[in-house]
């Protein structure tokens, strides 16, 4: 059965058209609306899959935005002179109600699902000594969670509820506190931990992908929630159990694009096809393949050359991405042919290179290319690109990664920035958590740093800059230098784990949030701000960007 038929017998769920400044009125009566409920309690079987695909398929129509609103307000994509008006909006943050990727009824619609379900499904029924909607309400939990932080991060302070809306008269946004993320993350926080050891309920394969990864896990939902509430530690804890749990672990793998040889001629890209591949994507929003089989992403129209949009991409790697990457120094450890010793080098400063993407790290390279195609018809360009992030029909939006950067920045924010580093530079196996951390943090971090000897291991894990940097733990110059304070230490580091974050997730529609959650950090609004104002490189700095986004209310869409 695939997504789309089992969509087609989802039950329906009430009045979609939720909250925002003002209400529009569902058409049923609350007499109607209230025997609805009664006569559609989720007390069977089948009710969980129906149910919970009718959660997906609202979930597919905020999917794309996700992506969006997330990366092109960010400093590490630039626009094309094809990109359509509203795109141009996103990205020059000047948004209006009118914008089709803002609005706040989308992410609602969700939520609404989201209570319903768990208002009306029968925790009590068992079959086989099991409760038949355990698994099934823990990730509707999730994805209730997930969509108010999408909301609290896109538009500040929302109204907050959690009961199905069954009336009218209860959709007044005036009887709902506001909840800004801080929030919204500490309230389901406490949601969510009951249900930290809830399996994922497993329908087999829909539309050829294991159903199990449509599903947020918890430890790093929960991890996400600390992380963007301050609870750094917690943070920290969450997302090391979710990579360590026992008969379920997760090594940060060794994939990369490299050089092969130390004469820097021959490139081998292990890297962009393990983006989409099951050992490092986690959750993604599964799509449509056609229109008329429903909701369909359009991300590849936006970040590719394609047929339906004349090969016309609009959006592309931003000048401050380039920057970011090729000052990058990329190291590598070879055997000398003459003494057979291992050996390290770097590429001269003054190398010259096929492509200028090819300097320093490589990931953008592997990310991003670009051919020239010539067309006989003047309709069709023939600067043709191809992002390898966004070429599938689904939309990715966690990847194993993501984790190891975020249980970084928790480890740094909660003081210990020797072992966050670690994670960038050597990668967590036990001989390297020994060496390169000092006794006395590994002492302070406790079972923060247990990971098991049997399971990573030297080859299964790497530091993350290696993914594209070489051999990142070679690098003499990529250090913790001495400095003053710990604190210091502290931003330094944080500083690091920002330009990796770009270096690894560019494209995927996180930066803008990441550089948000940095900045709450700092308490500091202009750090997120001076990094947007450069992103059409260094030189180009745009001093009203800056002016504008030093204002932390600018940072959110408006809300009608």
């Amino acid at each position: 059965m695939t997504l789309k038929h089992i969509i087609k017998t989802t039950l329906s769920v009430l009045c979609l058209a939720i909250l925002s400044q003002g209400l529009p009125s569902c058409s049923e009566t609350e007499s109607d609306l209230v025997s609805f409920v009664e006569d559609n309690r989720l007390d069977t079987p089948n009710d969980t899959v129906y149910s919970l695909m009718g959660i997906i398929n609202k979930m597919q129509v905020i999917a794309d935005r996700t992506i969006l609103l997330g990366e092109l307000r960010g400093d590490l994509t630039s626009l094309t002179e094809n990109a359509t008006l509203d795109l141009q909006d996103i990205a020059n943050f000047t948004v209006g109600t009118d914008n089709p990727y803002n609005n706040a009824r989308d992410y609602y619609a969700v939520i609404q699902n989201c209570n319903y379900f768990l208002a009306t499904a029968d925790t009590t029924l068992t079959k086989r000594g099991y409760k038949v909607f355990e698994k099934e309400y823990a990730v509707v939990k999730a994805y209730r969670a997930w969509t108010y932080l999408q909301l609290a991060i896109n538009y500040g302070s929302v109204p907050f509820f959690t009961e199905p809306l069954l009336a009218e008269k209860e959709a007044d946004p005036s009887k709902f506190p506001h909840y800004d993320v801080t929030q919204i993350a500490n309230y389901f926080i406490a949601d969510l931990q009951p249900y930290v050891d809830t399996d994922y309920p497993n329908y087999g394969a829909i539309n050829g992908f294991d159903s199990r990864s449509f599903y947020l896990p918890v430890r790093v939902l929960l991890g996400d929630l600390c992380l963007w509430a301050g609870r750094y530690s917690e943070a920290a804890k969450f997302y090391h159990d979710y990579l360590t749990k026992q008969g379920d672990t997760h090594p940060a793998g060794t994939a990369n694009i490299a050089w092969e040889n130390y004469d820097f001629q021959t490139i081998i890209d292990g890297y962009a096809s393990q983006l989409t591949a099951s050992s490092e994507r986690i959750t993604f929003i599964p799509m449509e393949e056609e229109e008329y089989d429903g909701i369909v992403s359009y991300l590849k129209d936006v970040f590719n050359s394609t047929e339906d949009n004349n090969y016309y991409y609009q959006a592309t790697h931003s000048k401050a991405y380039d920057e970011l990457s090729q000052a990058q120094r990329y190291v590598l450890v070879y055997n000398d042919p003459v003494t057979l010793l291992p050996d390290t080098v770097a590429p001269a400063d003054t190398m010259t290179y096929q492509n200028d993407a090819q300097r320093g790290d490589l990931r953008q390279f592997s990310i991003y290319s670009l051919r020239n195609q010539p067309s006989a018809s003047t309709a069709y360009s023939s600067l043709r690109q191809t992002c390898y992030k966004h070429t599938t029909d689904n939309v990715n939006i966690l990847r194993l990664q993501h984790v190891y950067l975020r249980y970084a920045e928790a480890l740094n924010r909660a003081g210990f920035p020797e072992s966050a580093f670690a994670v960038l530079k050597y990668g967590l196996w036990y001989e390297n958590i020994d060496k390169y951390i000092s006794e006395a943090e590994r002492t302070a971090a406790g079972d923060l740093l247990s990971f098991s000897q049997y399971t990573f291991l030297r080859t299964n894990t790497q530091g993350l800059h290696s993914r594209g940097s070489g051999n990142a733990d070679a690098d003499t110059t990529y250090i913790i230098p001495p400095l003053a304070s710990k604190s210091d230490s502290i931003l330094y580091v944080e500083d690091r784990i920002c330009d990796e974050m770009a270096l690894e997730t560019a494209a995927e529609g996180l930066r803008f949030y990441d550089l948000m959650r940095l900045s709450l950090h700092r308490s500091d609004p202009t750090f997120l701000a001076g990094k947007v104002a450069r992103r059409n490189g260094a030189a180009n700095y745009d001093a009203a960007l800056f002016s504008l986004l030093s204002d932390q209310k600018n940072w959110y869409l408006p809300i009608e």
